[in-house]
């Protein structure tokens, strides 16, 4: 999945690492251990790019569109525009519901919220993937019923209708393309468009075969084909949506190399409780403890240490939030080091 969560170039943030000797006996039974936490010369981004613009005009384009092509399909009986109508509409819902999401993600952290609200990006995408599933459930359910009741369609208006689906939806898929790579959440509302825009042109396609052949199958199929359109887009979605919701490494990001990487670091003997998940569509989080027994010089790189690895997560792997915790081993084992520890 290219899910890209921290702009490798410096930030501007201002943060730097900061680590606490706590003394034995300190938290958890670990004896004398550091914490770390830095966002790294990579930083990464608090929130979402804006694309407020995109998602006004895009909505507004749709639902207009929506409205347009329900009326053109009861009137001219065809049920590949009133599917098309129909997923349009649960692609407005969609833009607004990541378009809401977006702008809860820029709000400050606060009371017990400490991550703020950027996780309604991930559940915004989550939505988004089951609201189409079920659409494309009501749009096949019919479809099966037209196979035993053809209906003639003008083929004429379906046609001009679909045509300026095309040139709608294709403008609102280009508006959000930029973004498509870096956050879920936007990849969800360019999916869906780009998608409309390829359906329309199988209706155009399928109103031109019926007008030449006759054939009112053809109706019924499309509808069919919009579906499994439909369902072959969105299942990546969901896929991916679910896993972020469920706090899993996000796709791109390996563990087992996030883990190698830190093992080979100098000094460092061990690596446990590693946990790595998305703080939103956009921002990855991770923390780890690391054991590493003092040696003569070691006091004096400490923050030197800590600084280049929460820098390195992120340039090397997207991962712009990082909390480590450095353990000097010293009272025997981590109560977390187990491979079943959470």
């Amino acid at each position: 999945m290219p899910h890209d969560h921290a702009d490798p170039a410096p930030d501007d943030h201002g943060h730097d690492h900061h680590d606490h000797d706590h003394g034995p006996g300190h938290a958890k039974g670990h004896g004398r251990h550091h914490h770390g936490h830095d966002h790294g010369p990579g930083g990464h981004s608090h929130a979402p790019k804006d694309f407020g613009k995109a998602f006004a005009v895009g909505a507004a384009l749709n639902i207009g569109f929506v409205a347009a092509e329900t009326v053109a399909g009861l009137m001219t009986h065809s049920l590949a525009l009133l599917a098309d109508a129909g997923h349009n509409l649960s692609d407005v819902l969609g833009l607004f519901m990541a378009w809401g999401a977006v702008v809860l993600a820029k709000r400050a952290p606060a009371g017990r919220r400490t991550y703020g609200l950027r996780k309604g990006t991930i559940l915004a995408s989550l939505t988004n993937a089951v609201v189409l599933l079920v659409a494309v459930g009501a749009i096949a359910w019919e479809a099966v019923r037209r196979f035993a009741d053809p209906q003639p369609i003008s083929t004429g208006p379906v046609m001009v209708v679909a045509a300026i689906g095309i040139a709608i939806n294709t403008a609102t898929a280009l508006m959000f393309m930029r973004g498509s790579k870096d956050d879920l959440n936007i990849r969800g509302a360019f999916l869906h468009m780009a998608g409309d825009a390829a359906v329309s042109a199988g209706v155009v396609v399928a109103a031109l075969a019926m007008a030449l052949t006759g054939w009112l199958w053809l109706d019924p199929v499309v509808s069919l084909g919009i579906v499994a359109v439909i369902v072959l887009g969105t299942w990546s979605l969901l896929r991916d949506s679910l896993d972020l919701a469920l706090d899993a490494a996000p796709r791109g990001i390996d563990p087992k190399a996030v883990r190698a990487w830190l093992a080979e670091r100098p000094g460092v003997s061990e690596v446990h409780d590693l946990h790595i998940w998305a703080m939103s569509t956009t921002e990855t989080a991770m923390t780890a403890h690391l054991v590493r027994a003092p040696q003569p010089g070691q006091a004096a790189d400490h923050d030197q240490f800590l600084h280049e690895v929460c820098g390195a997560m992120a340039s090397r792997f997207n991962i712009g939030h990082v909390t480590i915790q450095i353990e000097h081993g010293g009272v025997g084992p981590c109560h977390l080091a187990g491979a079943d520890a959470v």
